[in-house]
């Protein structure tokens, strides 16, 4: 199965994907949330791209590394912005979002 040599990235855009749908949720329950707003789009864009990422792996899309290009970027942005807030479940975030554009990296770097 092709999608095998891919499963660390599967597994981080996976894990990205639910830190950021996560934090996206908590966030509208911030007290300022207008304030969080740049987060919560950036956490939806983030983990709607994983999402794509994981479905391109799986099926050894030829738009995988592509895809998976344009994901570490949109992480690596979700990442540097939930790093600004402190609370846990943006600090939580922003090392999925970071973790998952280095294992996207990589399977750009190998594919």
């Amino acid at each position: 199965m092709p999608h095998q040599q891919y499963n660390a990235c599967i597994e981080a855009c996976n894990a990205c994907a639910v830190a950021c749908n996560h934090c996206a949720t908590s966030c509208l329950h911030e007290t300022d949330v207008k304030m969080m707003a740049k987060c919560i789009e950036l956490d939806i864009d983030c983990a709607q791209i994983c999402a794509l990422a994981v479905a391109a792996m799986a099926r050894g899309s030829a738009h995988a590394k592509a895809i998976c290009a344009l994901c570490a970027d949109t992480c690596q942005s979700c990442g540097d912005e939930c790093a600004k807030h402190d609370m846990a479940h943006c600090q939580e975030c922003a090392k999925a979002c970071h973790q998952c554009a280095q294992e996207c990296r990589k399977m750009v770097a190998m594919a």
